[in-house]
């Protein structure tokens, strides 16, 4: 998994960074947006677009929200 969408982006989902996903990877969810990791080309155009700064590389994903990792790649199970 190359980026994941994070605790910020819960009930604001702007969605600036579906488009410009060039893969189409970024699906709505219930309460958010998610990153699906078999299509993610890790390109990395998401993540300066997110206006709450919800998108991080997996290994930089904070501390505090380490269990959106799991959250995102469950949601595509």
């Amino acid at each position: 998994m190359a980026f994941v969408i994070t605790e910020p982006c819960i009930g604001v989902k702007d969605a600036a960074c579906v488009e410009v996903c060039p893969v189409d990877c970024i699906h709505e969810g219930e309460d958010q947006y998610y990153i699906d990791p078999d299509e993610c080309i890790d390109c990395g155009a998401c993540e300066p677009e997110c206006p709450v700064e919800a998108i991080f590389p997996e290994d930089e994903v904070p501390e505090e929200w380490q269990h959106f990792i799991e959250k995102n790649a469950n949601f595509f199970k």
